[in-house]
Parts: structure tokens; sequence; C-alpha cells
């Protein structure tokens, strides 16, 4: 009866265990903004040097990213490059309650090729001088959070106005400040993390903190993620001193 019994058991709990030991072998699929690709990659790195699956990286745009998980595409974390997106994806029920969490912030820059001038960016004028008729890449105001917070802060510094119509509306912020690197654009408005990350443009202006809503990089666990065990170490680890460590060698400011 007890041989029995145990097969029984072994019958029903088998595929059970086996899908346990699978989702925590999996790595968890990670959407994060396009300006978090070199902190969230060695974060990753480090995460997988720890004996764990390395999460898989997909970067774009925190609105693209947002509209692919409402429009029912499945994946584990969430890391957006504002709240609006966080809050967008939160009101459709994707988020597991109580994992959202603030990851990090991060700075409004200015950037030009070496060789250019600096702009004050604490004084709209000055920067809308010295554009010219040249073009100024931003990722897109519309939706894309790089945008938003250039925008809001042109228009705060009442630049706004006279820069709108020679706006280059990048898809997102690497895209931005690829338009600078290449000569396309003379200025582009990026984050500092950016600047930071690329060898072909320099900061030439940083914009007031007032001049625009604070950049707060929330994270997420999602629902219907297919690899949750990992995926939850995998944010906690974000947000522990180590991974917080991670981000500040990559210039974001501590959560």
């Amino acid at each position: 009866m007890r041989v029995l019994l145990s097969l029984l058991l072994l019958l029903f709990a088998g595929p059970a265990l086996a899908q346990e030991r699978a989702q925590a072998s999996a790595a968890p699929l990670v959407l994060a903004a396009a300006s978090l690709q070199e902190a969230m990659s060695d974060a990753a790195d480090a995460w997988a040097r720890q004996g764990h699956a390395r999460p898989v990286l997909s970067f774009a745009a925190s609105s693209a990213l947002a509209r692919q998980i409402t429009a029912g595409g499945r994946a584990d974390l969430f890391a957006s490059a504002d709240t609006d997106w966080m809050d967008e994806v939160e009101r459709r029920g994707r988020i597991v309650p109580g994992t959202r969490a603030v990851l990090a912030h991060n700075r409004l820059v200015v950037v030009a090729r070496p060789g250019t001038a600096d702009v004050s960016a604490t004084r709209g004028g000055v920067l809308a001088r010295r554009l010219g008729a040249a073009p100024l890449a931003m990722a897109d105001p519309a939706a894309v959070p790089a945008g938003k917070y250039g925008e809001a802060a042109l228009r705060e510094l009442g630049a706004w106005e006279s820069v709108s119509g020679r706006v280059v509306r990048a898809e997102n912020v690497r895209a931005a400040l690829a338009l600078v690197e290449r000569g396309a654009a003379p200025y582009g408005i990026v984050y500092a993390t950016d600047a930071r990350a690329s060898a072909a443009v320099r900061i030439a202006g940083v914009f007031p903190r007032a001049s625009h809503p604070p950049i707060v990089y929330p994270v997420a666990r999602l629902t219907d993620g297919p690899a949750a065990r990992e995926a939850e170490g995998f944010r906690r680890f974000l947000l522990s001193r180590a991974g917080q460590a991670i981000l500040a060698r990559r210039g974001f400011a501590p959560r």
C-alpha cells in the first residue's frame, strides 16, 4: 500500500516539480529602456556569475515596451525611464502587486560632437541662438520619456517655440544620440548616462533639475512571466547594494 501511495504521489507531483525546476532555471526576459543598455548588461553579467541563468535583455523606448506589454506580450521584468509608462502598465493589471520599486535616477543634458560650442542649458535663448537653423536631435516628445523631459525643459526655459520646428524626432534616446554621433545634428538632448556611454560626443550643457519632472526609473515584475522565480531574484539584485553600485558606475543616481 505504501509503495502504491508513493507511486501515486510521484505521478501527480512529478509534472509540478518538473515545471518548478524549469521555471527556477529559466532565463528571465527583461524589457528595459534604451538608456539602460550598458548598466543592465553589466548587471545581467554579474547575476550570471553568481550561478544564475543570464537574463535575456530587450531594449527599446519605454513607450514601445509598455505598448508591447499591454498588447499581451509576455516578459518577466519591465524597467521604464519614466513613471508614466509604468503607470499605464500597472493600470492594465500587468504588474505583480508589491514588486514595483524605484531603480535609479538620471539627469538631462545637451550633447555635441567635440569642437562644437557649449550651450547654456539654463537659458533657453542661448540654446536657441546656438542652434540657429540646424536640427536638434531628441527622442520623440510625443511618447518617449527622454523626449518628454526634453520638451518640458525647453518649454520651462522659453526655448521650445524657437526650436520645435527643427526637432528631429528619434524613436528612442539612443537613436537621438546616434544622430549627433554621426554629425546629422549638431546638438541633441539625451540623458547624462547616454553621453557617458559615447566616446563620440561630449556634454555641452546640463539642464537644471527644476526645469523638468524628476527622471525616475521604476522597475517591476510582470504578470504571466515564464521565469517568475529568477525574475524576482534579479529584480532584488538590481535593488540591492551590489546592483545599485553597478548602476552608479554607469552614471545613474541612487534610487
